[in-house]
This record gives structure tokens, sequence and C-alpha cells, in this order.
């Protein structure tokens, strides 16, 4: 069912994949909220070069956006978070096959998307955190095409490599809480390996309808 939120979490598609977008950052050189204006300014760059190529060629947009998540994006660990009391039950056959289907099902979700990215309407916030936690929240300001301004948030969580990016909150609204309801009602009703199949399925008839 459809909430008031939906209608935001769409529109703010490209957002939510400058999360995927980070330039690596070594020994936590960077803050937060470098980490993120570096993406900004990463996918900023890639779009004023290339943005006719990527929307013409949907493989190539989903190279160029892969070629940026894969390293630098928490996959695992976002999808524990959306499995949740599952995780720990499912085998790791199945936490595999669940982290890929979910990556691959959010790389199509945002690739679009990222093709809307404007960068003039970002405003990051004055970090606020402790950077000596393990996990920290980046805030921003997004402006709407009508002038409204919406919070947008990215979790991110330090890891040897630097920090990496798990979730996103659009209006106080996670997307991994958010899709781990989902997820946790499917697999009740059917059961894990359903929804990876689901998932699996979805992907592919994507691509096949490129």
């Amino acid at each position: 069912m459809e909430t008031r939120h939906q209608p935001v979490i769409r529109r703010l598609g490209q957002l939510v994949a400058v999360l995927f977008c980070l330039a690596a950052s070594t020994a936590f050189a960077q803050s937060p909220n470098e980490v993120i204006q570096e993406a900004s300014d990463l996918l900023a760059e890639q779009l004023s070069t290339r943005k006719d190529e990527l929307a013409a060629d949907r493989e190539a947009l989903y190279e160029m956006v892969n070629g940026i998540i894969l390293p630098r994006f928490d996959r695992r660990y976002a999808a524990q978070l959306v499995l949740g009391r599952n995780w720990r039950s499912a085998s790791e056959e199945q936490r595999d096959a669940f982290i890929n289907a979910f990556y691959e099902s959010l790389l199509q979700q945002y690739a679009e998307g990222v093709l809307e990215f404007n960068q003039d309407r970002i405003e990051l916030l004055p970090f606020r955190g402790d950077v000596s936690k393990p996990r920290v929240v980046v805030k921003s300001l997004v402006t709407l095409d009508d002038g409204t301004e919406v919070p947008v948030d990215y979790g991110l969580v330090k890891r040897e490599a630097g920090w990496m990016v798990f979730d996103v909150i659009i209006e106080g609204i996670s997307y991994v809480r958010n899709f781990r309801t989902e997820v946790n009602a499917e697999i009740q009703s059917s059961s894990l390996d359903g929804v990876i199949a689901r998932l699996e399925r979805n992907a592919q008839e994507n691509r096949n309808a490129e």
C-alpha cells in the first residue's frame, strides 16, 4: 500500500544513488561529510561528460554505477540489517545469494535516478556526529522542483578502508528499515529462498526488457 512518503521516495531516487557513488577514502583521512561531498563531485563530473551516452545505453549506465558502488557500499552489512533475525538462521549460501540479489535490485532501482542528479540542489549540513563511533549520520537538505526542502540523511559505518554507506533516510524513512519490513513479511508468507528467487527473477526480467 502506498504511503504519503512514497512519491517523495520515488522522486528522490537520484539522491539515493548518491550514497552508492562514493569515491574511496583511506585511513579515515576524510570526514563523513567529505566522503559525501566527494561523491557528489564525482557523480557530477561523470554526468557532465557522459550523460547522453549513459541515457542511451542502460548497460553502460549499470556498469558505471556498479564500478563505483561495489567497492564502496557495505552491501553485506546492509543486507544483514534488512534480513534482521532471518540473517542468523540463514545459511552462508543463502546469505551470499540474498546479498547479490539485494544489491542487483538496488543497482537497477536507482541507476535511472542517477541521470536526474542535480548537485546544485543538495546542501550538506554541518556534521554533528562523533567520528569515534562505529556508525554516523550525514545530514543534507534537497530542494525539489517545487522549492520544497526535503531532509535526506546518509548512514555510514566505519570500516578499515574508511567510511562506507549502508542506508539512506528520507524524511525520517529509512530505506533499510522499510525494505526489512517488506522482506520479512514476504519471508513469513513464503521463505527466504522464495524472496531470493523473486529478486533474481525481477532483475533478469528488467535486463531482458532493456
